[in-house]
């Protein structure tokens, strides 16, 4: 039989048959279609094959010179191959171009049926495989069936390129943009169909793999997860309790939080620096501790540590106090390190250069003391085997960092003073001659009118007796009589020369030397404390007088 199209199977062939025209199984290896010469010239040109079917036999095979077949025999005359599976390139070759396939041979993929074919098949529902239909693979694509060979004009089908194992599981039905064409052209109805068993289990195969890929995952990101968190957000290691035993720390100047942690960690006092750092934190106290030497116990827990640390008596500390002579200085330095009383004014005298004073702090020959004004009032770290030396440097070096943040350079020009040694032995004399803090501003305005040598009230003299005790070495409020004063000959003695001393009386505080920089406005030359909270400033000597009167009556109240 010729009838193009015509597919084998056990389907009727009528045509008046519903299932006439069907393409035959499109699950088997598709077949050459057998060509005659009239066929070859019709076929191309009609648009739909299906329309307009034409015969060159009937059922008998007697027209055509064609043999009979009996669709009802599978093991009969070959059918015709059908042309929608793939044929040829050579659609108009002889039969006699056709020989009959070697068997077995191996699956080929369906070739591309003539381009005018393509466009006109339509979807026809899959045929039912009969009893003696060849079996058709559709893991593979081809059917087991001698008929199934190569074509002699048929092209060499191209291997597909391999694909990874992880992709190759899937089902025939997976919709890819990247499907080959030969499946298409195979038979979408089978992808469009249920997976088979061997799919099935390739699915199955990377669903387990997929599972375990991320169950890895999900192990290797939770352990590494704690380890992280355990590490970095855990608490640190940490002793309980207060300790045993006595362990003496020095603690550096500018030392941090952490490095104060390391200190106490190195001396065996906590377990780690960050739980001191976490602890200090965490009580709000990582402001409060200041570096200095410290009498601490081992084995402490970070917050036992602390909380000694705050306490006084754990501080091996020296403080210095506001407005202190520099002579009281070194009394103190003698007898925290258990010297001979003047070892320490030896050592100061002999190493003042040495201790790194500023440049201008020797702009005056007749100072009494070069470090005057720069024992730094504070509380220092002085252990037990410290040298003076060490901690007369350590005050030097604190004075130096203060005087630097308020520019005492700067402002001593502003003021219209001649150096910062000025600038600094006013705020000194502030220190000294005012009682109470809050009057400090109205204090220091008092020394720069004095210093006006066109004042008509003290007429350039200061007239302050803490400059005579300075020079006479003593603290007392009885310093004789104005007369007597004028005849004291001592550059520190403001009765008889005017204008500043050579140099500071003390070692003035912050607020002191704040005041000094920037003193209150007035007209005041004179100043008598009634009481710590009252203060009386005179512009007039008789203003001042009666002021006195009233500091004489508060004080007779009092006895």
């Amino acid at each position: 039989m010729t009838e193009y199209g015509r597919g084998y199977g056990s389907e009727p062939w009528h045509p008046e048959d519903p299932l006439y025209g069907d393409q035959g199984s499109s699950r088997g290896q598709e077949q050459q279609p057998q060509w005659d010469g009239q066929q070859a010239h019709r076929y191309p040109q009609q648009a739909d094959p299906y329309a307009q079917q034409q015969y060159n036999g009937g059922w008998d095979g007697s027209q055509g010179g064609q043999l009979s077949y009996d669709p009802y025999d599978p093991y009969g005359q070959q059918p015709p191959a059908d042309p929608y599976g793939g044929g040829g390139s050579d659609h108009y070759a002889a039969p006699e171009a056709y020989p009959p396939p070697q068997h077995p041979h191996p699956p080929q993929q369906a070739q591309q049926p003539p381009q005018g074919m393509r466009q006109q098949q339509q979807y026809q529902p899959p045929p039912h495989p009969q009893q003696g239909e060849p079996y058709y693979d559709e893991g593979t694509g081809a059917a087991d069936d001698w008929r199934a060979g190569p074509q002699p004009h048929e092209p060499e089908p191209r291997e597909p390129e391999p694909e990874h194992a992880f992709f190759a599981d899937r089902g025939a039905d997976d919709d890819r943009d990247d499907a080959d064409p030969r499946e298409e052209r195979r038979g979408g109805r089978e992808r469009r169909g249920k997976k088979t068993k061997k799919n099935k289990r390739r699915s199955g195969r990377a669903c387990l793999v997929v599972t375990l890929f991320f169950a890895g995952a999900v192990g290797t990101v939770g352990y590494f997860g704690y380890d992280f968190i355990v590490s970095h957000f855990g608490s640190a290691p940490d002793y309980e309790g207060d300790g045993t035993g006595d362990v003496q720390v020095d603690i550096p100047d500018n030392s941090t939080i952490l490095q104060m942690g390391l200190a106490l960690k190195r001396a065996g006092v906590i377990k780690s620096a960050d739980a001191f750092s976490e602890a200090a934190v965490d009580s709000k106290k990582d402001k409060v501790l200041q570096p200095g030497t410290y009498s601490l116990r081992k084995h402490m827990s970070a917050a036992s540590a602390i909380e000694l640390m705050l306490n006084p008596k754990s501080r091996n500390g020296l403080t210095i106090r506001e407005g202190l002579r520099s002579a009281d200085v070194y009394k103190l330095i003698d007898k925290k390190l258990h010297l001979k009383t003047g070892t320490t004014k030896d050592v100061a005298k002999a190493d003042a250069k040495s201790l790194g004073l500023p440049s201008w702090a020797n702009d005056s020959a007749k100072t009494k003391d070069p470090l005057e004004g720069f024992l730094y009032p504070s509380t220092y770290s002085v252990g037990e085997k410290a040298k003076p030396a060490a901690v007369l440097k350590q005050m030097v070096t604190r004075a130096n960092q203060v005087y630097a943040k308020y520019d005492l350079e700067g402002n001593a020009q502003k003021l219209h003073l001649d150096s910062p040694m000025q600038l600094l032995t006013v705020a000194s004399l502030t220190q000294a001659e005012g009682k109470y803090k809050h009057d400090f501003v109205k204090v220091a305005r008092v020394v720069y009118n004095r210093l006006k040598p066109n004042n008509t009230e003290t007429y350039g003299l200061l007239d302050f007796d803490s400059t005579v005790n300075y020079a006479r070495s003593k603290s007392t409020l009885d310093t004789g009589s104005v007369d007597d004063l004028r005849h004291f000959n001592d550059p520190y003695n403001t009765y008889k020369f005017k204008g500043l001393p050579p140099g500071p009386i003390g070692n003035p505080g912050e607020e002191a030397l704040r005041s000094a920089i920037k003193p209150a406005k007035g007209n005041w030359y004179y100043f008598v404390s009634i009481n710590p909270e009252k203060t009386l400033f005179a512009e007039t000597n008789e203003q001042h007088e009666r002021n006195r009167r009233i500091y004489v009556k508060e004080q007779e109240k009092n006895k």
